[in-house]
C-alpha cells in the first residue's frame, strides 16, 4: 500500500483570528473553522479533557492545507525561546511559492511580520526568504524567476 496524500499540517495557536488573517493575506482561503472536543478527539491525540477550536485553509491549487488549532483545554504549551531560530528541532516552516516575494513580504508586514533573514537569490532560479508571523509562525516565500 502506497501513500495517497498529504492532508494538511497543524500549527497550534493562541490567536486564532490573527493567525487566520495572516494566512488569508499570503493567500490561504479559509474552509471552514470549528470546535471539537470530546472522547473521539482525546483518543486520537492522547490529552484528556479537550476542548479545541480548529481552521482548515487551503492553498489556492487546493492541494495544500495548514491546520490551526486553540486550545482551550487542556492550555497549549509554548517551545522556548518563543522566536526560536529556524535550526530548532521539529517542524521549522512551510514553504509557499509566490508571485512577488517583495509585494508579498509588504502585505504580510500589516499583519506584524517580519523577515527572518534578508531576501537572497539563489542562482537565476529563485528569490527566496523567511518571515516570521504572528505566534512566531514561520513561512518561506519562493519567487520563480524563471
Amino acid at each position: 500500500m502506497a501513500l495517497k496524500r498529504m492532508d494538511n499540517v497543524l500549527v497550534v495557536v493562541e490567536d486564532l483570528d490573527a493567525v487566520i488573517a495572516f494566512l488569508e493575506e499570503l493567500g490561504m482561503e479559509l474552509e471552514g473553522r470549528q470546535s471539537v472536543e470530546g472522547r473521539w478527539v482525546e483518543q486520537v491525540i492522547g490529552l484528556d479533557d479537550v476542548s479545541v477550536d480548529i481552521a482548515l485553509l487551503r492553498t489556492p491549487d487546493g492541494h495544500g492545507r495548514i491546520e490551526l488549532s486553540r486550545f482551550r483545554t487542556p492550555p497549549a504549551v509554548r517551545r522556548q525561546p518563543v522566536d526560536a531560530p529556524v535550526n530548532t528541532l521539529g517542524i521549522g516552516r512551510v514553504m509557499f511559492a509566490v508571485d512577488d516575494v517583495e509585494d508579498t513580504i509588504a502585505r504580510l508586514r500589516t499583519h506584524g511580520a517580519e523577515l527572518v533573514g534578508e531576501v537572497a537569490q539563489y542562482e537565476d532560479v529563485y528569490r527566496l526568504c523567511y518571515v516570521r508571523g504572528p505566534e512566531g509562525i514561520v513561512v518561506g516565500l519562493a519567487e520563480e524567476l524563471r
